[in-house]
Protein backbone atom coordinates (compact mmCIF):
# COMPACT_ATOMS: atom_id res chain seq x y z
CA UNK A 1 0.00 0.00 0.00
CA UNK A 2 1.31 3.45 -0.80
CA UNK A 3 1.69 5.81 2.14
CA UNK A 4 -0.55 8.39 0.44
CA UNK A 5 -3.68 6.22 0.48
CA UNK A 6 -5.57 4.93 3.49
CA UNK A 7 -6.87 1.36 3.33
CA UNK A 8 -9.26 0.14 6.01
CA UNK A 9 -8.64 -3.52 5.08
CA UNK A 10 -4.87 -3.05 5.54
CA UNK A 11 -5.58 -1.60 8.98
CA UNK A 12 -7.92 -4.49 9.87
CA UNK A 13 -5.37 -7.06 8.70
CA UNK A 14 -2.64 -5.38 10.77
CA UNK A 15 -4.85 -5.13 13.86
CA UNK A 16 -4.99 -1.31 13.76
CA UNK A 17 -8.76 -1.19 13.10
CA UNK A 18 -11.59 -3.10 14.73
CA UNK A 19 -13.62 -5.72 12.95
CA UNK A 20 -15.75 -8.72 13.83
CA UNK A 21 -13.09 -11.36 13.17
CA UNK A 22 -14.32 -14.83 12.29
CA UNK A 23 -10.96 -16.52 11.58
CA UNK A 24 -7.32 -15.53 11.16
CA UNK A 25 -4.44 -17.09 9.27
CA UNK A 26 -0.91 -15.70 8.88
CA UNK A 27 -1.71 -14.55 5.32
CA UNK A 28 -5.43 -13.70 5.51
CA UNK A 29 -8.21 -12.65 7.85
CA UNK A 30 -11.94 -13.38 7.68
CA UNK A 31 -14.37 -10.79 9.05
CA UNK A 32 -18.13 -10.46 9.16
CA UNK A 33 -19.48 -7.92 6.71
CA UNK A 34 -20.96 -4.81 8.28
CA UNK A 35 -24.52 -5.32 9.54
CA UNK A 36 -27.11 -3.83 7.25
CA UNK A 37 -24.77 -3.91 4.26
CA UNK A 38 -25.55 -7.48 3.27
CA UNK A 39 -27.14 -10.75 4.22
CA UNK A 40 -26.72 -12.55 7.53
CA UNK A 41 -23.95 -15.09 7.07
CA UNK A 42 -21.78 -12.83 4.91
CA UNK A 43 -18.04 -13.01 5.54
CA UNK A 44 -15.16 -11.24 3.79
CA UNK A 45 -11.84 -13.05 3.37
CA UNK A 46 -9.06 -10.49 3.02
CA UNK A 47 -5.35 -10.90 2.32
CA UNK A 48 -3.10 -9.17 4.84
CA UNK A 49 -0.97 -7.74 2.02
CA UNK A 50 -2.46 -4.93 -0.06
CA UNK A 51 -3.57 -6.03 -3.51
CA UNK A 52 -6.21 -3.90 -5.21
CA UNK A 53 -8.03 -6.67 -7.12
CA UNK A 54 -7.92 -10.44 -7.67
CA UNK A 55 -6.28 -9.79 -11.05
CA UNK A 56 -3.31 -7.94 -9.58
CA UNK A 57 -1.73 -11.02 -7.98
CA UNK A 58 -3.01 -14.44 -9.00
CA UNK A 59 -1.09 -16.19 -6.23
CA UNK A 60 -2.74 -14.09 -3.54
CA UNK A 61 -6.12 -14.58 -5.22
CA UNK A 62 -5.55 -18.34 -5.05
CA UNK A 63 -4.62 -18.21 -1.36
CA UNK A 64 -7.75 -16.16 -0.58
CA UNK A 65 -9.92 -18.62 -2.54
CA UNK A 66 -8.41 -21.54 -0.62
CA UNK A 67 -8.93 -19.82 2.74
CA UNK A 68 -12.53 -18.98 1.82
CA UNK A 69 -13.25 -22.62 1.00
CA UNK A 70 -11.51 -23.77 4.20
CA UNK A 71 -13.62 -21.35 6.22
CA UNK A 72 -16.87 -22.55 4.63
CA UNK A 73 -15.97 -26.14 5.52
CA UNK A 74 -15.07 -25.16 9.10
CA UNK A 75 -18.36 -23.29 9.50
CA UNK A 76 -20.32 -26.24 8.09
CA UNK A 77 -21.82 -24.17 5.29
CA UNK A 78 -22.99 -26.49 2.52
CA UNK A 79 -24.65 -23.86 0.31
CA UNK A 80 -22.92 -20.56 -0.40
CA UNK A 81 -21.74 -18.06 -2.94
CA UNK A 82 -18.07 -17.07 -3.21
CA UNK A 83 -17.79 -13.79 -5.04
CA UNK A 84 -14.90 -11.63 -6.21
CA UNK A 85 -15.83 -8.16 -7.43
CA UNK A 86 -13.09 -6.78 -9.66
CA UNK A 87 -13.28 -3.04 -10.29
CA UNK A 88 -15.85 -0.39 -9.56
CA UNK A 89 -18.01 -1.34 -12.55
CA UNK A 90 -18.36 -4.79 -10.93
CA UNK A 91 -19.42 -3.34 -7.53
CA UNK A 92 -15.99 -3.36 -5.86
CA UNK A 93 -16.23 -0.51 -3.37
CA UNK A 94 -13.05 -1.12 -1.33
CA UNK A 95 -9.98 -1.26 -3.53
CA UNK A 96 -8.27 -3.96 -1.48
CA UNK A 97 -8.98 -7.44 -2.81
CA UNK A 98 -11.47 -9.43 -0.76
CA UNK A 99 -13.66 -12.45 -1.40
CA UNK A 100 -17.28 -12.46 -0.30
CA UNK A 101 -18.47 -15.73 1.21
CA UNK A 102 -22.25 -15.68 1.57
CA UNK A 103 -24.14 -18.50 3.25
CA UNK A 104 -27.26 -19.51 1.35
CA UNK A 105 -30.47 -21.22 2.40
CA UNK A 106 -33.40 -22.41 0.35
CA UNK A 107 -35.89 -19.57 0.08
CA UNK A 108 -33.54 -16.91 1.54
CA UNK A 109 -34.67 -14.45 -1.14
CA UNK A 110 -31.16 -13.09 -1.62
CA UNK A 111 -30.62 -11.91 -5.17
CA UNK A 112 -27.08 -11.79 -6.52
CA UNK A 113 -25.18 -9.91 -7.68
CA UNK A 114 -26.16 -7.19 -5.27
CA UNK A 115 -27.43 -4.01 -6.86
CA UNK A 116 -25.06 -1.08 -6.65
CA UNK A 117 -25.96 1.79 -4.38
CA UNK A 118 -26.48 5.23 -5.88
CA UNK A 119 -23.16 7.02 -6.28
CA UNK A 120 -20.98 3.89 -6.33
CA UNK A 121 -20.49 3.97 -10.08
CA UNK A 122 -17.95 6.33 -11.58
Amino acid sequence: MTAAKYCVFCDIGAGRARADVVREWPDTIAIRAEPGVSADGHVLVIPRVHVATALDDCTIAGVVASRAAQLAVELGWDALNMIDNVGRAASQTVMHYHRHVVRRRVGDGLLLPWPQQAGEQE
